[in-house]
C-alpha cells in the first residue's frame, strides 16, 4: 500500500494570508526542502552528468570570456561563481549557467564605451533589475514571445558571433569598426593585405572536428579534444598563434572597486538590455529543457532570481554577466542529470581546473577558441525551423525576416522589440479579420403569414462574430452603414467576443447614423462585461431607456413587430447624444 502520510507543510505550502502575502511570495523565491530532496534521488548521476558539462563548459567559458573583450579569466570566473549560484536559487533542476555568445553581443560595445569597469556595473545593475522582475513576477510574460521572433533571434545572434570571431580566426588583434560586421569586413581587409595561414586553418580545423565529431559520436566532447589537439601542435611546433596568455591560479578576491554611482545613469540602458537578454535566453533555455524532459517543470519567476543573484556576485569576482546556456544545459539533460547537484558539480569542477591546471589553459590559441565558437554559432541555427516558419504564413516569415535583420545589422534588444512590436501588428489585422458582420433570416415561424410578410419586408438582422475592438471596429462601421432602406435593424450581439472602448464608440456611431436615415436599431444577446462597458461609456442609453436592448433574438423581433405595428411614419433624424430627447418609435 501506498505510504499517505503527508509531511508537515514548509514556509512554501502555507496558504498565506493577507497580511503575509508578500512575504510568502517573497520565500517561494528561495530554496526549499524539495531541492534538497532531488538532489539526494541519483547523485551519482548528477555527479557524471555535471563532469561531462564542466568538459564542454571549459573552452566555451574561454571563448566567451576572450570575445566579451575582459579575457579568459572573466569566462571562467563567471562559469564558476555564475554556475554555482544560478544552480542553487534558479529555478530549474537542469539549467546549466555562465557566459554566452549572446551576452557577449551586448557586451562588445560596453566594454568599448565604459571599459571594464562599466561592464562590471553593467552586470550588477542587471542582477538587481532581475530580482525586482522576479519579485514583481514577470517570468510568466516570456511565455507569449512569439516563435519567429525567438528563432529569428537566435539566427541573428548566431552571425553576430561568427563576425565577432572572424578577427581572431585570422589572427588579426586590432581591427576598426562600431558594428560587428565593420570590424570583420576590416579584419578581412588587413589579413588581405598580409595574408597568413596559421590562425585560419586552426581556426577552421578546431570547427570541423567540432562539427563532424558531433555528428560521429555525440558523447565525445570534441571541442576540448580539438583545443587540446591545437593547443599541443602550437606549443610544439612554434606556430606564430596567439596564446590566451597568463592567468591566475585561483579565484580573486570579491572587490567593489568598480562601482561608480556616478555613471549609473549613463549605465542604466546597456544594464536593461543586459538584463532583457538575461531574462529571455534564460527562460528560453529552461522551456528547452523542460521539454527534453518528462516532469520536469521550471518557476519562471525563481529562474530570474536565481540569475538575479547570479549576476549581482560575478561582478565583484571580475565575471561578466551570465545567463542560462542553452547548449550547456542541453548537454546536462543529455548527460542523465535529474537535480541542480549536476549544475553545481560542473562550476566545481571548473574551480578545480582553475586551481590545478591555470598554467595549461594560457597557452591555448585564440584561434582555436575562436574555431569553437564558429562550431557553435552553426550548431545553434535550426535550419529545419527556419524553413518551417519561413513557409507557414507570410506575416511569420516577415517577423522572422525582420529580426534577423535587425539583430545582425542594429542590437538585440532593438531587435526583440521590433520582432515582438511587428508581430502584435499583424497578429492585431489577423484577429480583426476574423471579426465578421453577417446578415442572418429571421425566425417568424411563431407569426402568421401577414406578419412574416410584414417583418421580412421591414426587418434585417445582422450578427456580429468575434471581436469589436480597435482594429476591427471602423471596418464594422463602414459595412454596418450600407445597409439598406428598411425600418428596423436587429445588432445580434451574442458572439461578440471582445470588445473594447473603441468598439463600443464605433457601435454608437453605427446606430447614430442609421437612426439619422430613420432606421430604428434593437440590440440582443449582449453579454453583462459588454453592456458595462456600453454603460460605462453612455452608449446606446437612450436605446436602453426606450426597451430597445432585449435579451435575444425572439425577444427583439417581438418588440420590432410591435413597433411596425406602430404608424409608419419615419421617426425624424434625433440627436442621440442629447439627454432631452429620445427616439420615437
Amino acid at each position: 500500500m501506498k505510504d499517505r502520510r503527508q509531511a508537515p507543510p514548509t514556509a512554501r505550502d502555507t496558504p498565506a494570508s493577507p497580511a503575509g502575502g508578500r512575504a510568502a511570495r517573497g520565500l517561494a523565491l528561495l530554496p526549499g526542502p524539495g531541492d534538497w530532496h532531488t538532489m539526494r534521488r541519483s547523485p551519482g548521476r548528477d555527479l557524471v552528468a555535471g563532469l561531462t558539462v564542466a568538459v564542454v563548459a571549459l573552452p566555451l567559458a574561454l571563448a566567451f570570456g576572450v570575445a566579451s573583450g575582459l579575457g579568459a579569466q572573466a569566462g571562467l570566473v563567471t562559469a564558476i561563481v555564475a554556475g554555482a549560484l544560478a544552480a542553487v536559487f534558479g529555478g530549474s533542476n537542469l539549467q546549466v549557467s555562465g557566459p554566452t555568445g549572446a551576452m557577449t553581443v551586448v557586451l562588445v560595445p560596453v566594454v568599448a564605451a565604459h571599459g571594464t569597469d562599466g561592464v562590471l556595473m553593467v552586470g550588477l545593475l542587471a542582477g538587481l533589475i532581475l530580482v525586482l522582475m522576479a519579485v514583481l513576477r514577470l517570468g510568466r510574460l516570456a511565455a507569449f514571445l512569439p516563435a519567429p521572433v525567438i528563432e529569428g533571434f537566435t539566427a541573428g545572434i548566431a552571425v553576430v558571433i561568427a563576425l565577432q570571431q572572424v578577427p581572431a580566426a585570422l589572427g588579426i588583434a586590432h581591427t576598426e569598426g562600431d558594428k560587428v560586421w565593420q570590424s570583420a569586413a576590416d579584419a578581412a581587409s588587413r589579413w588581405l593585405d598580409h595574408p597568413t595561414a596559421a590562425a585560419p586553418v586552426t581556426a577552421l580545423a578546431v570547427a570541423a572536428v567540432m562539427l563532424a565529431g558531433a555528428r560521429w559520436r555525440p558523447a565525445i566532447p570534441f571541442s576540448l579534444v580539438a583545443v587540446a589537439a591545437a593547443t599541443a601542435l602550437a606549443w610544439s611546433t612554434d606556430l606564430p598563434l596567439t596564446p590566451i596568455g597568463e592567468l591566475p591560479a585561483g579565484l580573486p578576491a570579491p572587490s567593489l572597486g568598480f562601482l561608480d554611482t556616478s555613471a549609473l545613469v549613463t549605465l542604466l540602458p546597456s544594464a536593461l538590455a543586459v538584463a532583457a537578454l538575461a531574462a529571455l535566453e534564460s527562460l528560453l533555455s529552461a522551456t528547452v529543457a523542460d521539454g527534453m524532459t518528462v516532469g520536469q517543470r521550471h518557476d519562471p519567476d525563481r529562474e530570474l532570481f536565481g540569475q538575479g543573484v547570479a549576476n549581482l556576485a560575478a561582478p565583484l569576482f571580475g565575471g561578466v554577466p551570465a545567463t542560462a546556456a542553452i547548449a550547456r544545459t542541453a548537454v546536462n539533460v543529455r548527460a542523465g542529470a535529474t537535480s541542480r547537484l549536476a549544475a553545481l558539480t560542473h562550476a566545481v569542477a571548473l574551480a578545480v581546473i582553475v586551481f590545478t591546471a591555470a598554467s595549461l589553459v594560457a597557452h591555448i590559441p585564440l584561434a582555436a577558441l575562436a574555431g569553437v565558437l564558429l562550431a557553435t554559432c552553426v550548431r545553434m541555427v535550426e535550419v529545419s525551423a527556419l524553413r518551417a516558419l519561413a513557409r507557414s504564413t507570410r506575416a511569420d516569415a516577415l517577423v522572422l525576416a525582420l529580426t534577423f535583420v535587425v539583430t545582425v545589422a542594429l542590437d538585440l534588444v532593438t531587435a526583440v522589440a521590433v520582432g515582438i512590436g511587428l508581430a502584435v501588428v499583424l497578429g492585431l489585422v489577423s484577429v480583426a479579420r476574423a471579426a465578421r458582420l453577417e446578415q442572418v433570416p429571421l425566425d417568424t415561424s411563431d407569426h402568421t403569414a401577414e406578419e412574416r410578410a410584414l417583418l421580412e419586408a421591414h426587418i434585417v438582422a445582422y450578427r456580429l462574430d468575434g471581436p469589436l475592438f480597435f482594429a476591427a471596429a471602423h471596418r464594422f462601421l463602414l459595412e454596418l452603414s450600407e445597409i439598406t432602406d428598411v425600418r428596423v435593424v436587429i445588432l445580434r450581439m451574442s458572439r461578440v467576443t471582445t470588445m473594447d472602448a473603441t468598439g463600443a464608440g464605433v457601435l454608437g456611431d453605427a446606430i447614430d447614423k442609421l437612426e439619422h436615415r430613420g432606421i430604428t436599431v434593437l440590440l440582443s444577446g449582449i453579454k453583462p462585461a459588454h453592456d458595462d462597458i456600453l454603460t460605462g461609456l453612455n452608449v446606446a442609453d437612450h436605446l436602453r431607456r426606450d426597451d430597445r436592448i432585449l435579451p435575444d433574438t425572439p425577444a427583439a423581433i417581438e418588440r420590432a413587430r410591435t413597433l411596425l405595428r406602430q404608424p409608419h411614419d419615419r421617426p425624424a433624424p434625433v440627436d442621440v447624444h442629447s439627454a432631452a430627447q429620445t427616439l420615437p418609435c
